[in-house]
């Protein structure tokens, strides 16, 4: 074990055995008693949507293992996509005795009653990867005006003028109705559509995709190919809001043997980056999960511990500098929509094309057979990551 990789879980253990330490009578209380204190701080996490890839193959095990590493005790439930499904099942994690909570809420709305529920209880609430309006409540996410930036400035600087096809996520969603289109405009799709230079064949708003669901994705997509088509207008690049509303984009442009104009996708699925290898899409924003997994894990054992949300601090090499909060290891007050201030720690992502996949790769991402598959390495084309 490298010296880093001890002194970080040394850090998380001190963090969670006074977390889950209740304060002793005694000053002789026995190690046995600190060991059952700390089984006793049990971090219980409510997933909207387990299927989604992402969540089991990077988020979840990151969780799991930091919460694990310092003596805590993980347990959690999917929502399968309900609202009332997700209200049900964080009823069920503070009856199986969770002393924090981490969210990802199927609706920012519907899962308000859940939080008030917690605050009632005593129990603090990280609202995961998807904000929750409510003070109370740490935000633990990646800059996802800035994943918006970067997919639209990718795209924008290889296509920056003609015909533009708009997709985007669950409605009931801020990523996806508020802040990735923020980041598109900050990236200059607004002032090109202004100007003229870009038209827009779906509309200003563009298509939103119900729960993220590929299979409605393509369904739209074919929609918009099949009317572009009868409308002798040429389909020149496309901003798909994440990977799954991508995987539908290509699936729709394989259908109809459209061939495949720019796209862009973020989450650093494996399939998308495969598709980037390929040429099937241009950029996939990586949001390096694993990160964020370990940065809630150890947040959620901060606050068992009794800390304030504005004081939690991570420890000290726990996540990847190149990915860390660009404010530091401390939370820092994020400004809501809403014009609420919430307490966060937001993340930075990584931009991935053909010109630089063997970062996911160095990342542990994915694996150089997975990218690769179907890839003529010998071709000029192939990118150097499969090479």
């Amino acid at each position: 074990m490298s010296i880093r990789k001890l002194a970080v879980l040394t850090a998380i253990a001190a963090v969670t055995l006074a977390a889950c330490s209740s304060a002793s009578p005694s000053a002789s209380a026995s190690g046995s008693a600190a060991g059952s204190a700390a089984a006793a701080c049990t971090v219980g996490v409510s997933w909207n949507n387990y299927q989604q890839p992402r969540w089991a193959a990077h988020d979840q095990p990151n969780i799991k293992k930091t919460v694990e590493d310092g003596g805590g005790t993980y347990i959690d439930a999917d929502a399968n996509l309900s609202d009332e499904q997700q209200l049900t099942d964080v009823d069920t994690l503070i009856s199986k005795g969770a002393t924090v909570l981490i969210l990802l809420a199927q609706n920012q709305t519907s899962i308000l009653p859940a939080v008030a529920k917690a605050k009632d209880a005593g129990i603090p609430v990280i609202a995961y990867d998807r904000l929750i309006e409510d003070p109370s409540v740490m935000y633990i996410t990646f800059n996802n005006v800035g994943v918006g930036e970067a997919e639209a400035k990718a795209i924008l600087d290889k296509v920056p003028t003609g015909n533009y096809v708009l997709i985007k996520g669950d409605p009931g969603d801020p990523n996806a109705s508020t802040f990735l289109p923020q980041g598109w405009d900050n990236a200059g799709l607004k002032d090109k559509v202004t100007s003229g230079d870009i038209t827009l064949l779906n509309g200003p708003d563009g298509t939103p995709t119900e729960a993220w669901k590929t299979e409605k994705a393509q369904a739209n997509m074919e929609a918009i190919i099949d009317k572009a088509v009868a409308d002798g207008k040429t389909i020149d690049a496309i901003l798909a809001e994440n990977d799954s509303t991508a995987l539908g984009v290509v699936g729709a442009l394989t259908a109809k043997s459209y061939g495949f104009p720019p796209l862009s996708g973020q989450d650093g699925d494996p399939a998308n980056l495969n598709n980037v290898a390929l040429g099937k899409q241009y950029v996939d924003v990586w949001k390096n999960a694993n990160e964020l997994g370990k940065t809630a894990g150890a947040a959620a054992l901060a606050l068992c511990q009794g800390t304030a949300l504005a004081d939690v601090t991570l420890p000290d090499g726990l996540i990847d500098p190149t990915v860390a909060p660009t404010a530091g290891l401390k939370a820092t007050d994020f400004q809501t929509p809403g014009g609420k201030t919430v307490s966060s720690f937001i993340l930075q992502p990584t931009p991935l094309t053909a010109d630089n996949l063997d970062v996911a790769i160095a990342g542990g991402q994915i694996s150089k057979a997975d990218l690769c598959k179907g890839v003529d390495a010998t071709s000029p084309t192939a990118p150097a990551a499969c090479k």
